[in-house]
């Protein structure tokens, strides 16, 4: 063969482009195969799937990338890395329908408010940022963060989402929305001292202003609408149970929310103050504590969630002699009530969502709601629906999260044990997987 001339060089030329063809497709088939989504496979004695009451034994939940591919039994997917949690029970990710990420209230309530009037809204965030990896850790995948000052939440859910933070998916309200010292007013200083505040920072007057307070939540990043419809416990100046906003104000606020497709939640511990709420249209309501049987059976009828919060009477009444004397009489009021009022709603069967309220007990805490749930009469599973299935659809995220099902979110939890024999092993979770990525992984088997 001639070795010399145009005619092998126009061969070499060929040759050489064929190799350098090859050697590109070779080359973009490992990228590809590198960039593709990593599958894992997980496998436990038990599996709630918060589609039913029952536990599924001996099946596995399969997940691509940050999505869950199927639940069940079937081989193995080929290159899948196996985690086997043992004796387990795996469960959809945790739903808090009621959190305040970016505070804390403190043993000594007096330097807690000391520290809340002197930390720069910036210094605020890093603690808001720790708040929100302790609800992580602790199998909370989504929270509804309802009320936050200085648009510390807005900032904590983008950081979030940006992957510069650590935490749950975040639905936030921005200000919670009420009148004029009411509850969801907090600015406790005469107006010669400090700038009023207005309805940017949630406080209106009459129909027109709350209206307009709703607009700036949504204008400035709220997922959610928060209203205070009755007064509060951790407020000095106005009674727990008295309605603090007006039919016609009610009625602007949850309009105009709905309009923009926001759902609404109402903070209402007082009997008429829930009704009007539910009358106006409100989603849920927060707390409950002085419900009658007649508002629950409306709350059924009309769908209207309620949040109970049992943690946060639970908390309130236990450090109720460190607040000032205000306070610790209307914490002990509600938790006197609420007790009854919650068995009363389980037996009407008005619809159920998980909530915590912490912020008021501490972050990381939040699944102590399933026990103290269950203590008053709900069954375990009932209960571990109110956190997963029920607070999904609450929150309107039933579509990506709050059961275990092909296409959902991976977002998934397990705890030790058979979790409907004991439902403080929620208090415990020994994996936590948040959009597939691992959070928690304690003693299991790969």
């Amino acid at each position: 063969m001639k070795t010399t001339g145009p005619g092998f060089l126009a061969i070499t030329k060929m040759a050489a482009a064929a190799v350098g063809i090859c050697a590109s497709t070779l080359s973009m088939s490992v990228q590809a195969a590198d960039s593709a989504p990593a599958t894992t496979v997980l496998k436990a004695a038990h599996v709630f799937d918060s589609t039913g009451t029952s536990l599924r034994d001996g099946v596995m939940v399969v997940i691509t990338g940050d999505k869950i591919v199927s639940v069940g039994n079937g081989p193995i997917p080929a290159g899948a890395k196996v985690i086997d949690l043992g004796d387990a029970t795996i469960l959809p990710g945790f739903i808090d329908a009621h959190v305040h990420l970016t505070d804390e209230l403190q043993n000594d309530y007096y330097k807690g408010f000391y520290n809340g009037m002197f930390r720069f809204p910036a210094e605020q965030a890093h603690y808001a940022e720790l708040y929100a990896k302790r609800t992580l850790e602790a199998g909370f995948t989504t929270v509804r963060n309802v009320g936050a000052d200085d648009f510390v939440d807005v900032g904590l859910r983008n950081a979030i989402n940006a992957n510069v933070a650590e935490g749950p998916h975040i639905l936030t309200a921005v200000h919670a929305i009420g009148s004029t010292g009411g509850h969801c007013d907090q600015s406790p200083f005469p107006p010669e001292r400090i700038k009023p505040v207005g309805p940017i920072e949630g406080v209106c007057n009459g129909a027109d202003q709350c209206r307009e307070a709703v607009r700036d939540q949504m204008k400035w990043g709220a997922d959610v609408i928060k209203i205070c419809a009755s007064g509060g416990v951790l407020s000095e100046s106005d009674p727990v149970d008295v309605p603090q906003l007006t039919p016609d104000e009610l009625s602007a606020i949850i309009s105009e929310a709905h309009k923009w497709h926001r759902k609404t939640a109402a903070h209402a511990h007082g009997d008429l103050a829930a009704k009007l709420a539910v009358e106006a249209g409100i989603d849920s309501i927060e707390h409950g504590s002085f419900l009658t049987e007649a508002t629950l059976k409306l709350m059924k009828a009309k769908g209207v969630y309620l949040v109970p919060t049992r943690m946060a009477v639970y908390w309130t009444n236990k450090g109720a002699d460190s607040y000032p004397p205000q306070i610790a009489a209307k914490a002990r009021a509600a938790a006197a009530a609420h007790e009854q009022m919650f068995r009363t709603a389980l037996r009407v069967g008005v619809p159920i969502a998980f909530g915590t309220d912490s912020g008021v007990s501490p972050h990381g805490m939040n699944a102590m709601e399933f026990g103290l749930m269950t203590d008053l009469g709900m069954a375990p599973s009932a209960a571990l629906l109110a956190g997963t299935r029920e607070a999904a659809k609450l929150l309107g995220v039933d579509s990506d999260s709050g059961t275990l099902e092909a296409g959902k979110r991976a977002d998934i939890v397990a705890v030790s044990g058979n979790v409907l024999q004991n439902i403080h092993a929620t208090e415990h979770p020994v994996f936590v997987m948040k959009d597939g990525t691992i959070v928690v992984q304690k003693g299991a088997a790969n």
